[in-house]
């Protein structure tokens, strides 16, 4: 392992999974160009350790919310991902990146295939950010509206409390966008 990957791995390494380790951070040298994604993405599919997998999701995740185009490099890296993805963990960070690709319309069919087969997920946080993914990706691209409606409508009637709520609250910013 190159001394600048093992660094990164020792940073987001240690605790458990109710902890965070090193993420935030990473996360703020990725936007300030301190750490190059690509590095923390490989962490994502290349780590043995999957609370290392888990805060590189994170990283990503919290330093594109407001810089999409840091995922640009890794675009195709993540659509594979999102596809093999098996830890819940990740499930739920990448649905949360999802909508920051720039997808073709091919890719975007694709993300809409993945994100539906997320929500048969034994985890209801990786339903529920899944749920959230097809609403943005319907509100940005205008496809599919009435496809994820009836999605929202059956959570909204089978999920857990909590998504229940959530899948009502996205089905009303869904229908006045």
């Amino acid at each position: 392992m190159p001394e600048r990957s093992a660094r990164l791995t020792a940073r987001l390494s240690g605790g458990d999974r109710r902890s965070i380790g090193g993420a935030d951070d990473v996360a703020r040298d990725i936007e300030h160009g301190l750490v190059d994604v690509v590095e923390v993405v490989k962490l994502m599919t290349g780590s043995d350790d999957p609370l290392v997998a888990m805060r590189a999701a994170d990283a990503v995740e919290k330093a594109t919310r407001g810089r999409p185009e840091l995922l640009e490099p890794v675009r195709g890296q993540l659509l594979d991902l999102l596809e093999v993805a098996r830890q819940q963990e990740l499930r739920w960070h990448l649905a949360q990146i999802a909508p920051r690709l720039e997808l073709s319309a091919g890719e975007a069919d694709r993300v809409v295939a993945i994100l539906e087969d997320y929500l048969r997920d034994a985890s209801s946080i990786v339903k529920t950010e899944a749920l959230q993914a097809l609403v943005d990706l319907a509100r940005a691209s205008n496809r599919g509206v009435d496809r994820v409606l009836r999605l929202l409508d059956l959570a909204a009637t089978s999920g857990t409390p909590a998504m229940q709520a959530r899948a009502r609250k996205l089905r009303s910013t869904l229908l006045h966008r």
